[in-house]
């Protein structure tokens, strides 16, 4: 069975800067992902849903 959404879409992109921003500061994916309370394959799904911080404005694929 499916459970129950949680987060809004703002909330997903709000974590997902957050992990993001934390991974290039040197922890870990799993523990940061530990500390926001979703999985790992929780984020990597959320990441290809939304894009993470690869499609935000002024990246390489914009406007070509």
């Amino acid at each position: 069975m499916a459970r129950e959404k949680t987060h809004s879409p703002e909330q997903i992109v709000s974590l997902l800067r957050q992990i993001e921003v934390a991974v290039a500061n040197g922890k870990t994916t799993g523990l940061t992902c530990k500390e926001a309370s979703i999985t790992e394959q929780t984020y990597y799904r959320w990441r290809k849903e939304f894009g993470g911080a690869a499609g935000g404005p002024g990246s390489a694929t914009e406007g070509a």
